[in-house]
């Protein structure tokens, strides 16, 4: 992971296990392909027939759909569902709207 967007969740560094074509539910962290081609890590917080809308956890940095819109189902490419390095841990889905503990 580079970047500091996700932060607190995720760190500079921090090795994903993911999974490539997971269907993504509300909460989860993913693997997206922006418009411009950028791949990035983000938080899935709504879907429609637009497709997904994506956040960071940090609203300070980076780049979700505020900037770019929602992104199409095709081009969310899996669903992060450990982080493996440095230290292993599942990652939780975040409630919308709400911190967590």
């Amino acid at each position: 992971m580079h970047g500091r967007s996700m932060r607190p969740t995720l760190v500079e560094g921090d090795l994903l296990l993911v999974r490539h074509g997971a269907r993504p539910v509300v909460g989860d962290v993913v693997v997206v392909r922006f418009p411009d081609g950028t791949v990035a890590v983000k938080r899935a917080v709504l879907h429609d027939a637009a497709g997904w809308w994506v956040e960071r956890d940090n609203p300070r940095e980076g780049t979700d759909s505020s900037h770019v819109g929602s992104i199409p189902d095709a081009d969310v490419l899996a669903v992060a569902l450990a982080r493996v390095w440095p230290r292993p841990r599942p990652l939780r889905r975040r409630l919308v709207g709400r911190s967590e503990p």
